[in-house]
């Protein structure tokens, strides 16, 4: 997606340790025209699929999947990082590493938002080395749902997630894939 690219790099820094941050437009000040211009853009390559729901994983995916679903018309439904007291009812747990905090977390979804009558598009920010996307996989393999794709936003295609799920039989679309981080701070998109 030509527009993501191009504020990736207008505003995209890259920190050390592999981190872009894009803080300013994506996932801490958010830019709801370019979210919107995301979410129609997921609803144009998936909207084919017979999505009931959108899933996401607090906190950063939760505006871009908001978005998503207004195009399907559908409910997002988000995996919880930690267990609340108003969490009421039985559960899907997972456990998830986190690249970016260095430790894993238990996700939580409640069992009466998902099930096997639901056929899901997970949408995420970040695509790295897919430790939460495993997570969100596995709840939905739990509540017997159908993943019907995947969509993210920004892929590190130098790390192994976009990979290992497109090896597993996933329709996964990142619509932009950052194939290097330069020392510099500039950054190499794969041509999609």
């Amino acid at each position: 997606m030509e527009l993501l690219e191009q504020r990736i790099r207008e505003q995209g820094q890259v920190r050390p340790g592999n981190i872009l941050k894009v803080d300013c437009f994506l996932n801490h000040q958010l830019d709801v025209e370019l979210l919107d211009e995301i979410g129609k853009e997921f609803y144009r390559l998936y909207k084919d699929e017979g999505i009931t729901k959108i899933l996401t994983i607090e906190a950063s995916g939760i505006a871009i999947a908001c978005m998503t679903a207004r195009y399907f018309r559908v409910p997002v439904v988000f995996a919880k990082k930690a267990k609340s007291k108003n969490l009421d009812g039985e559960v899907f747990t997972s456990v998830v590493h986190s690249y970016t905090y260095g430790r894993d977390y238990d996700i939580t979804l409640a069992r009466k938002f998902l099930g096997p009558g639901d056929k899901v598009l997970i949408v995420d920010d970040f695509l790295a080395v897919g430790k939460a996307m495993n997570g969100l996989l596995d709840i939905c393999k739990q509540a017997g749902a159908q993943v019907g794709g995947i969509g993210i936003a920004i892929e590190k295609g130098f790390q192994p997630g976009g990979a290992a799920l497109r090896a597993a039989g996933y329709r996964l679309t990142s619509l932009a894939i950052v194939d290097r981080m330069n020392d510099d701070g500039t950054l190499e998109f794969r041509p999609q």
